[in-house]
């Protein structure tokens, strides 16, 4: 996370440590850091979250496998030179030669 006030409270770090989940900071005064990922969350809400109106909270929740394939085996992306991110993946699951 950022270094936000709400992330800094007792209660998150107890919640944090029940799930087994180590808390992570991002380096004071670096927005780039967090850059990468607020695009994809920002890619998520366009071609995911808010790309259709869903009929029901399971119908919205089943969608993401779809997504996830497409973003990392079918959609260019600018940064990898109009490929997609399987291409960068030396041996992705189930290909191992």
């Amino acid at each position: 996370t950022d270094n936000g006030s709400c992330y800094k409270s007792r209660l998150f770090t107890q919640t944090l440590a029940a799930a087994g989940i180590t808390h992570k900071r991002t380096r004071p005064y670096r927005p780039q850091t967090n850059g990468k990922v607020e695009r994809f969350n920002r890619t998520l809400l366009d071609e995911w979250a808010y790309l259709r109106p869903y009929t029901s909270n399971t119908e919205r929740t089943t969608a993401p496998a779809d997504f996830l394939h497409t973003y990392n085996h079918h959609r260019c992306h600018t940064a990898l030179d109009g490929q997609p991110p399987i291409t960068r993946v030396n041996n992705p699951a189930g290909q191992y030669t």
